[in-house]
């Protein structure tokens, strides 16, 4: 397992290194001149030029590459100059509160998506296999922001069940159940989708494992049907289901950006739109490099997960 793990990480390393060189490039080929939009007012072509000597925005594209990709492997990914801050400081303070919606979420859509898949594919053709297939589709056919907003329409305005906006609340609270309330919502919507994807893949695994000997066999030694589902089964189809999880891990993390700005919620999302609107160039290119960085790394622990629970993974 250790052989496999190091190989898994050394694979990540050339698929970070892409990562770096498309956010670069793509931050490069904006229009207009970055040290012109973060002056502002104070845009003379003296100030104009200072900055650019300090940013390393005066040097060739493919020096100021390798300049920002030496600061970050050393853990400096620069200054926000809109912030007036260090760009990793903000990511991380950040990142929490992202972490926070991103992991609800995920639990929720891995969750109810296995349940909701298995319970059809143990059903199949019932109606609690139709009735299942229909919230599905209906949830994947649904965006997130637009369900967003409408879940703030009517439980946040109509209804006032829950806020609409924010972390916390802004009068006080600042709790656990001041947290859970804001965050009901924001984990719904963005947890819908997923979970219809989660739902559809685990169905169609239980239903492929359903047909195998081995469930036959267990059917026929008088194994109880809920074991012989839920034990036996589930365990088997779940060598399917994981690497389906690490996709949408992906898809939840990806989708919290507007999710946050639809919620106004402070996480890593919504700093990078700001900082994009800003031209905060730093902190944009570290913040994407950030979250990319965590999925890749995510996706190495789901690679792990599936081969622990198949060895024939590692050969």
């Amino acid at each position: 397992m250790g052989g496999y793990i190091l190989k898994r990480l050394l694979s990540a390393i050339p698929v970070l290194l892409g990562i770096t060189i498309i956010v670069f490039l793509i931050m490069a080929m904006i229009p207009g001149d970055p040290a012109t939009a973060i002056l502002g007012s104070y845009a003379t072509p003296e100030n104009v030029a200072r900055l650019n000597r300090f940013l390393g925005l005066d040097e060739p594209l493919w020096r100021q590459y390798f300049i920002w990709l030496g600061n970050m492997l050393q853990g400096d990914f620069g200054r926000s100059f809109a912030l007036n801050r260090p760009v990793l400081d903000e990511i991380l303070d950040r990142f929490s509160a992202t972490l926070i919606l991103a992991g609800t979420a995920f639990v929720l859509c891995a969750v109810l998506g296995i349940i909701a898949g298995t319970i059809s594919a143990a059903r199949q053709y019932g109606f609690a296999d139709k009735a299942i297939t229909f919230v599905v589709i209906l949830g994947i056919s649904v965006p997130s922001f637009f369900l967003g907003m409408m879940m703030i329409l009517l439980f946040a305005v109509q209804l006032r069940w829950f806020p609409a906006s924010g972390m916390y609340s802004i009068w006080g609270g600042g709790d656990l159940p001041d947290l859970i309330r804001h965050l009901t919502m924001p984990a719904i919507a963005l947890s819908v989708v997923a979970t219809g994807v989660v739902a559809r893949l685990s169905r169609g695994a239980m239903l492929e494992v359903l047909r195998q000997d081995f469930i036959r066999t267990a059917r026929a030694k008088g194994v109880h049907e809920r074991r012989v589902i839920w034990g036996h089964a589930l365990r088997a189809a779940m060598v399917s289901i994981i690497p389906v999880l690490g996709i949408q891990a992906g898809f939840v993390l990806s989708g919290a950006v507007y999710i946050e700005m639809v919620f106004q919620w402070p996480g890593v999302g919504r700093m990078l739109v700001d900082a994009i609107l800003k031209r905060d160039i730093l902190l944009v290119q570290g913040g994407v490099v950030f979250i990319a960085a965590c999925y890749v790394g995510f996706n190495i622990v789901v690679d792990v997960a599936q081969a622990w629970l198949d060895p024939r993974i590692k050969t």
